[in-house]
């Protein structure tokens, strides 16, 4: 008597075949999604969407163009790499004040074109000194 191959039940085969499609699509989905913090000479190397840590150059100015709604300036990266920045879309919320911009684009031309600009403003309660406690 020969005894034939066990056979896994035909569900069992396509519920394992759903959960790594699952598992590859999510896979997938993260990883376009994350975006890498870089500096401005990698990201003129890497040509892929990314994200710059910086600062204004206030020397240098920023401008509005409300017919093409762009908002200007240049942003100096931690290495001291300068690049211009276009972001379509109005100039973000207190800027003027900022002590670092995150910048998330990529580098066209030369240009940093920003999809999305985010601001740090200095905290209200960094630098304060403690107030005097009452004698008791």
């Amino acid at each position: 008597m020969t005894t034939s191959p066990r056979r896994f039940p035909t569900k069992y085969v396509i519920a394992g075949v759903a959960i790594v499609a699952l598992a590859v699509i999510g896979y997938m989905a993260l990883d376009s999604s994350s975006v890498e913090y870089t500096n401005v000479t990698r990201a003129e190397q890497l040509g892929k969407t990314v994200q710059i840590v910086g600062t204004w150059v206030k020397e240098k100015g920023s401008s509005y163009d409300a017919p093409s709604n762009t908002f200007r300036f240049t942003m100096k990266d931690d290495q001291g790499k300068i690049i211009p920045v276009e972001l379509i879309g109005a100039k973000p919320n207190n800027f003027e004040i900022a002590i670092s911009v995150v910048a998330k684009g990529r580098v066209e031309n030369g240009v940093f074109k920003a999809s999305a600009v985010l601001t740090k403003c200095p905290s209200k309660y960094e630098g304060q000194p403690a107030e005097a406690m009452p004698a008791t």
